[in-house]
C-alpha cells in the first residue's frame, strides 16, 4: 500500500532543528521513501491513501524496551510492595499457575494498549513465547521477544533448549515484525556457570541478550557478598557484555559500572515509573547519556507501572532526572524523546530499520491530534509530545506500512474479545476473591 502523510508536523527525530511544518511522508510497500515540506512530495507518488492535516503530528513509533506484556492480567493484583516481597509474595505464585491461554490473551491485551497508545514495538521478556508471538502476529505490532531464563530453577537447562527452539521458529517471522534475544532473568537467578551457556547458544544463534541488572541495592548488595564485585563487573567478566545486550533499569551503577557499559556498547533501558512505584531507586540516565551510552525507554510490566503508556513514561523519566539532579536541563524534551524513538530501536538492535522517519527505513509511525485543550497553544511541539500529551491524544498508527489504528480505533484485534478473556483469565488465576477485585 501506498500512503501519504501530508499537511502535518513532522518530528523526524533526526535532530532538534528538523522539525517540519506543513510537512509530507511517503510510504511505499512499509517503506519510507520520502520526509520533508508537503509542497515538495516527490511528482508521480500516487497514494492508495492520504491522511494527515494542520492539527496532527507525526513521529516515529514509540519503543517501549523493556516490558513483560501477559502481566496486564496482574495489574493492581498486588500494589504498593518491594520488589522481591512483589516477586516471592505475589508474582512468582500467581506466575507458577499461568497457562498458555492466559500469556496469549494477558499478550494481545498488552499489544492492544500499547498500539492505542502510540507504541509500535516493544521488548519482551515472559513464558509461553509462543504464544506471546502468535499474539503479536495478529495484532500487527513489532517486538523483541525473549522466553525468561532462570539459571537456578528445575528445569535451567530445559527452558534453554525451548529458547534455541523459539528462536529458530519465530526470529524474522510476521513479515520480520518479529526478531529474537535470549532472556537470561537477572545476576541473582542466573549464576555465571549458566550465563556461560547463554552466551554460548547466544553466539550459535547470533542473537542478542535480554537481561534485568542492577535494579535495586539489595541486589547490588548480595552480588557483591557472593561474588565480590557489582553486577555489572560480574556479567562483565562472565563474557555476556561481549555480546549485544539490552540491560534493563541500571538503577545502581557506580562509575566504573557506567564505564564497563560504555566500552562494551551495552544499552541500558530506563524504566522510571516502575522503579519509582517499587522503590527501586533513580536510574543515573543523565550520566549514561555522557559517557555516551545508549539508553532507551520501557514501561516494565504493568503489574508494577501500572499501565504500558509510553507517553507518560517520557514525561516522568524527564521530570525524574529534573528532580533527582535538581537542574531542570538535566534531561530535555528532545533528548527524551529520542530515548522512546530512536534509543529504544538501537537497545533493540534494530536502529537501521526504525526509530526515526527517513526515506529507506521502514514505516513505523504515529499521528498525535493536537487539537486538545492540554495541547495548545502549540508553541513547542516536542515539549507537548513529552510534557503534555496523553495516550487518548494517538489518532493513527502505522506499523511496517499497515494502518493498525485508525481514528483512535484498533484495526487488527477484537478488543471486547481480548477485554472479557484477559478478565476471564485474570479473575482464574486470582481464585477470584472478593478483596482483590470489583470485575
Amino acid at each position: 500500500m501506498k500512503i501519504l502523510i501530508k499537511g502535518v508536523t513532522v518530528i523526524p527525530v533526526t535532530g532538534p532543528a528538523d522539525v517540519i511544518r506543513d510537512g509530507a511522508v511517503a510510504v511505499d510497500g512499509g517503506e519510507i521513501v520520502y520526509v520533508g515540506p508537503s509542497a515538495q512530495i516527490p511528482g508521480g507518488f500516487e497514494a492508495d491513501k492520504v491522511i494527515g492535516g494542520p492539527e496532527m503530528v507525526a513521529l516515529p513509533g514509540l519503543i517501549n524496551a523493556h516490558t513483560h506484556a501477559a502481566m496486564t492480567l496482574f495489574r493492581s493484583y498486588a500494589d504498593d510492595l518491594p520488589l522481591m516481597k512483589w516477586l516471592q509474595e505475589a508474582i512468582w505464585p500467581l506466575e507458577a499457575k499461568l497457562k498458555a491461554e492466559d500469556v496469549y490473551w494477558g499478550t494481545l491485551l498488552a499489544c492492544s494498549e500499547m498500539l492505542l497508545g502510540g507504541t509500535t514495538a516493544f521488548a519482551d521478556m515472559y513464558f509461553f513465547m509462543d504464544q506471546v508471538a502468535e499474539a503479536v502476529a495478529q495484532s500487527g505490532i513489532r517486538a523483541s521477544l525473549s522466553r525468561g531464563l532462570i539459571g537456578v530453577a528445575r528445569g535451567a537447562g530445559k527452558a534453554l533448549k525451548e529458547s534455541r527452539e523459539f528462536v529458530l521458529n519465530w526470529h524474522g517471522k510476521a513479515n520480520r515484525r518479529i526478531t529474537c534475544m535470549l532472556g537470561p532473568h537477572a545476576p541473582y537467578t542466573c549464576p555465571p556457570d549458566y550465563l556461560k551457556k547463554v552466551i554460548e547458544l547466544a553466539e550459535e544463534l547470533g542473537v542478542g541478550v535480554h537481561i534485568h541488572l542492577a535494579e535495586t541495592r539489595q541486589e547490588i548488595e548480595d552480588i557483591q557478598k557472593q561474588y565480590g564485585c557489582s553486577p555489572v563487573a560480574l556479567v562483565a567478566k562472565t563474557g555476556l557484555l561481549d555480546l549485544p545486550v539490552l540491560a534493563a533499569h541500571c538503577v545502581h551503577l557506580s562509575p566504573e559500572d557506567i564505564a564497563i557499559l560504555a566500552e562494551k556498547g551495552t544499552a541500558v533501558v530506563h524504566n522510571p515509573e516502575s522503579n519509582m512505584k517499587l522503590a527501586s531507586g533513580i536510574a543515573p540516565v543523565t550520566k549514561l547519556l555522557k559517557a555516551g551510552v545508549t539508553v532507551g525507554l520501557g514501561t516494565d510490566g504493568a503489574a508494577s507501572n501500572n499501565n504500558l503508556d509510553m507517553l507518560e513514561e517520557m514525561r516522568s523519566a524527564a521530570l525524574l532526572q529534573k528532580v533527582a539532579n535538581e537542574d531542570p536541563e538535566a534531561l530535555p524534551a528532545y533528548t527524551t524523546l529520542e530515548m522512546a524513538t530512536i534509543g529504544g530501536a538501537r537497545a533493540l538492535g534494530l536502529g537501521d530499520k526504525i526509530g526515526t522517519l527517513e526515506a529507506g527505513k521502514r514505516a513505523d509511525i504515529i499521528l498525535l491530534n493536537l487539537r486538545k485543550p492540554h495541547l495548545y497553544p502549540p508553541h513547542d511541539v516536542v515539549a507537548h509530545v513529552v510534557y503534555a500529551a496523553r495516550a487518548g491524544d494517538v489518532d493513527t498508527v502505522i506499523v511496517d506500512g499497515e494502518v493498525v489504528v485508525e481514528a483512535g480505533r484498533l484495526l487488527t484485534v477484537d478488543l471486547d474479545a481480548v477485554l472479557d478473556s484477559a478478565r476471564r483469565c485474570a479473575l482464574r488465576l486470582v481464585g477470584r476473591p472478593k478483596e482483590r477485585s470489583l470485575l
